[in-house]
């Protein structure tokens, strides 16, 4: 950007998964986190968090393909992952299952659970 223009303002809003059902999915990350749902609509779905920030968003995907964790050669990969900081990673690993989510076979650190939400997305449940 030349010297003589500042840079424009940037504020991340949200974080868009693809999903064949966005209600479904979202009802998933309203469980897991306990957020609610800011806007509605046939194909997309917007979560956030009390007191606002960043949020989830879900939109309708009709070719969506779920990814493979963790992909190997020719499977269909995931394109990025949420990373969730937990408290308690055994109570947060049961609360997500509860939710709908599965653990995933391959974990790669011992502070650190890989999960699939329903449409197969990984996000990782961490303790710092």
């Amino acid at each position: 950007m030349a010297a003589n223009h500042p840079r424009p303002r940037f504020r991340l809003t949200a974080t868009v998964l693809d999903t064949p059902d966005p209600h479904g999915l979202a009802d998933f990350y309203r469980r897991l986190l306990g957020w609610e749902i800011e806007s509605d609509e046939p194909e997309w779905v917007t979560l956030r968090p009390p007191g606002g920030g960043a949020g989830l968003s879900f939109q309708t995907e009709r070719a969506y393909v779920r990814p493979a964790w963790p992909a190997g050669p020719g499977d269909p990969q995931m394109m990025m992952h949420l990373d969730i900081e937990v408290d308690d990673l055994a109570a947060a690993g049961a609360h997500a299952a509860a939710a709908g989510a599965t653990l995933a076979d391959f974990q790669p650190q011992d502070d650190v659970r890989v999960y699939l939400d329903p449409d197969g997305h990984p996000f990782c449940l961490w303790i710092r």
